[in-house]
């Protein structure tokens, strides 16, 4: 305990009170003040003199920020499932540990990816909006606000991992037909759920409902783009809690404002925060929201508390639950 008292961690926005708790019950804990990421000078300097970091998606941990980190920094402890924010590849160069969230936030992501589909087809936020802005006139109308059914209908899932599985357990249940897309097949979901295995094209022409579940990666950014945009039914609705860059934004649009798709739910943007001025938010067939997928109190909770144990582990010489980069191993083993 003495040695592992003299540790320090630098973490990059405010935590769960219960996880920072642990963190301070074990280390010297400085957490940055502000609701913004710290710049990047701020996260230079900090490298430097810190023995871990836990930080967001929202925190850019290039090349360059790691180069700069001295040998005292053993660990990168990411609150979120994905990880491009980090160079994963210069971390493990360097003997850095790197971790992540996963599981935890699958069935809260699950629950708001289906939310918003159901809100994206029957045009909830337009209602809302219609309401308060004085626009209902009449009692009951028969045309009024009309929008596409979900029960019986097609979905399209493009990624069948753990979100996107867990996304088809929730079609199954209003009587879907369920395609997939994946660059891996997920024969478990075709037995336990029925779900066809189909290629993207297929995919795309007949789907309801596409939603995204992939990470960000060289092959995945613009995956929505014009070409396959203009694949899907006029009728169709595009759901996307994956990563921005996944949908080219200027095609979307293109794709909303002259018809060729229904409407779309996003709840992420290319840049976040995305512009108020941004076209997209000036159509009324896009349901937005701030990338808040996976924001319950239960699961934010979670998700900070098992970041926090995975730097614990780092720090106290283990290899953590939670591993991405394991060639890491071979460069710096660990110690107990």
């Amino acid at each position: 305990m003495g040695e592992t008292a003299r540790k320090k961690v630098f973490v990059t926005r405010a935590l769960p009170e219960e996880a920072l708790n642990i963190l301070k019950s074990k280390f010297e804990v400085e957490v940055w003040p502000g609701e913004t990421p710290p710049p990047k000078s701020v996260l230079i300097e900090k490298v430097k003199e810190v023995d871990g970091i836990c930080c967001l998606l929202t925190d850019r941990i290039d090349r360059e920020v790691i180069e700069a980190a001295g040998e005292r920094l053993k660990g990168i402890s990411q609150v979120a499932v994905g990880y491009d924010n980090i160079d994963v590849e210069a971390a493990t160069e360097k003997g850095i540990y790197v971790t992540n969230t996963p599981g935890v936030l699958t069935e809260t992501t699950a629950d708001y990816a289906f939310a918003l589909l159901m809100a994206t087809a029957r045009r909830i936020a337009e209602a809302d909006r219609y309401v308060r802005g004085g626009k209902w006139k009449i009692p009951w109308g028969l045309m009024m606000l009309l929008g596409q059914d979900v029960w019986g209908k097609t979905i399209g899932i493009i990624g069948m991992g753990r979100i996107g599985s867990a996304v088809a357990r929730r079609a199954k249940g209003m009587n879907m037909r369920i395609l997939y897309y994946d660059i891996v097949r997920n024969k478990k979901v075709e037995e336990e759920l029925g779900a066809e295995y189909v290629d993207l094209e297929t995919l795309l022409k007949e789907s309801d409902f596409v939603t995204l579940h992939v990470p960000l990666l060289p092959s995945t950014h613009h995956l929505i783009n014009e070409d396959r945009l203009k694949l899907m039914k006029r009728t169709a609705c595009l759901i996307n809690t994956s990563r921005g860059p996944v949908v080219d934004e200027k095609a979307l649009y293109k794709a909303l404002k002259e018809g060729w798709i229904w409407a779309a739910g996003l709840d992420v943007w290319e840049k976040e925060p995305t512009d108020p001025d941004n076209p997209l938010l000036k159509l009324e067939n896009v349901t937005a929201s701030p990338h808040i997928a996976s924001a319950s109190y239960e699961t934010r909770k979670r998700m900070a508390i098992m970041a926090v144990e995975n730097l614990t582990a780092i720090l106290e010489g283990e290899v953590p639950p939670n591993l991405v980069n394991k060639e890491v191993l071979k460069v710096r083993p660990p110690t107990t």
